[in-house]
């Protein structure tokens, strides 16, 4: 794989790099350094065209469209070889792009291409039915068939990981894609456009325009062309995408913003819980949509909660996402890190109080990067703002309660509905959380525990639609009845017969 360090990543369409019409650039930041480590093109909306223009073609090419559902399995299914080759460079650009731990990475990277497998199985296996209707000698039947160009917007947290919950459904079905990665994590993605080459896929059914939202993405979300929409981001930019689509009736996918509840009872292991509020809400240093940022904890044992939590997040290793004792690493973005301290400090403006954390560290080289210490913030009510908003970064609040009636009142009381979480020894208990809390994922007594194979989405307005498992075929391919008169017979069609 070609050095990215101080290079100029051009776009990808029909098969090859090439350099955007508009002439523009924009530098991508290493996090631990603040400091440019190569620029990527800022594509316009002629570059836009060109790639949704290539993708339509390759999407009638026969090449691709009269491939056989067999055969694209099997090249999903070199990809996945491919990209199991290339794990750990890809692994390390992704590091070296958005910050976060190398190790983490590197087990998501090699994990990645089981999900291409997965989808790659399912190729020959996506299919219609017959259905009896009230007429004989008529056979009535559907066929699943591609939907089309499908235009993909992806975010900076976890670039190729997001991006493989669509992409891989899409090719084995048959769809051809226009990707635009976030502006500030391109080069995996444009990596990964060459390895799809190298695969044997027809040039044009992936290409990549890389650059601004305000330019790529919205080009591309206005766009005729395409079929359907898929965007990962902020509820706020995901309104935007809607209404864009919208006039051009183009269906979307959306996994939009969380304020996700986490609760515990005290029924349970206390260590065991303080590790699975932790790995909820720090892991990636917090900059996850699914991220258990409401922290609900039973009246009894609160205080002893918040003394356990505080001492295991004191202990939290901050420190370069390449080593291999870091905990933590920077966030991904200077304007992420601006809002976090926002936030935390008009927590503690509106009566909230730091029980850990809340500072950029200025150890060392720690204070070179875009690093925040995980802060755990008391005395916090449901109605504050970091309470209220999606902050995207390493902070925490923590509410007691009394009972599950005032429990699902606080858990509720959100615009969001992506993901819960709960612990606690009484089943019962636990799935009368499951049933009320709205929110498309629920755990029990684990959290951020995700697979390829279970659909997710939100409620609300952290989005619509599945991704995962089967259910994503039925989102990526569009149904289509079929009617067969077998009889024969020639009918008069001014003549009504009546049962």
């Amino acid at each position: 794989m070609k050095s990215i360090e101080g290079s100029r990543q051009g776009l990808f369409i029909g098969g090859r790099r090439v350099a955007p019409l508009s002439g523009r650039y924009i530098a991508s930041y290493d996090p631990t350094t603040a400091e440019p480590w190569y620029e990527v093109a800022d594509a316009g909306a002629e570059d836009v065209d060109a790639a949704v223009r290539s993708a339509q073609a390759a999407f009638v090419d026969p090449a691709w469209r009269r491939m056989t559902q067999t055969d694209r399995g099997k090249l999903v299914r070199r990809l996945a070889d491919l990209l199991l080759q290339h794990a750990d460079d890809l692994a390390r650009i992704e590091t070296r792009d958005n910050g976060k731990l190398l190790r983490e990475m590197l087990a998501q990277l090699r994990a990645m291409p089981d999900a291409y497998l997965y989808f790659a199985g399912m190729a020959d296996k996506l299919q219609g039915d017959t259905i009896p209707v009230n007429k004989l000698d008529m056979l009535n039947l559907t066929l699943r068939e591609p939907v089309g160009v499908v235009g993909m917007i992806t975010p900076w947290n976890s670039p190729l990981m997001l991006l493989t919950g669509t992409l891989a459904p899409c090719l084995a079905i048959g769809n051809t894609v226009v990707i635009k990665p976030s502006e500030h994590t391109s080069a995996s993605t444009l990596a990964l456009a060459e390895i799809i080459m190298e695969a044997g896929f027809p040039a044009g059914v992936v290409n990549v325009v890389t650059g601004n939202g305000a330019t790529a993405g919205e080009a591309l979300t206005r766009h005729p062309g395409l079929a359907k929409i898929v965007f990962t981001g902020s509820t706020a930019t995901g309104k935007r995408i809607a209404a864009n689509a919208a006039s051009q009736l183009v269906p979307c996918q959306m996994e939009l913003g969380g304020k996700s509840p986490h609760v515990v009872f005290a029924d349970v292991d206390l260590d065991r819980a303080v590790n699975g509020v932790v790995a909820g809400v720090f892991a990636a240093a917090g900059q996850t949509c699914i991220a258990g940022s409401r922290c609900f904890v039973e009246a009894g044992i609160y205080d002893r909660f918040v003394d356990s939590l505080v001492d295991r997040t004191r202990r939290i290793r901050i420190g370069h996402p390449e080593n291999d004792d870091t905990e933590i690493g920077p966030l991904a973005l200077s304007a992420q890190l601006e809002k976090v301290e926002g936030y935390v400090g008009s927590g503690v403006a509106e009566g909230a109080r730091i029980a850990v954390g809340g500072h950029r560290p200025q150890q060392g080289e720690l204070g070179r990067g875009w690093y925040y210490e995980p802060t755990v913030l008391v005395d916090a009510r449901n109605d504050m703002g970091f309470m209220r908003d999606e902050i995207f970064g390493p902070v925490v609040g923590v509410v007691p309660f009394r009972d599950e009636a005032e429990l699902i009142g606080l858990a509720n009381d959100t615009r969001y509905g992506l993901a819960a979480g709960i612990w606690t020894q009484n089943i019962d208990r636990a799935l009368r959380f499951a049933r009320n809390v709205d929110a498309g994922t629920v755990w029990i007594n684990t959290y951020r525990s995700a697979a390829y194979m279970s659909p997710n989405g939100g409620f609300k307005e952290s989005g619509y639609g599945r991704r995962g498992g089967f259910e994503v075929m039925r989102e990526f391919s569009r149904l289509k009845n079929v009617v067969v008169d077998y009889s024969g017979a020639t009918q008069d069609p001014f003549v009504i017969r009546l049962r």
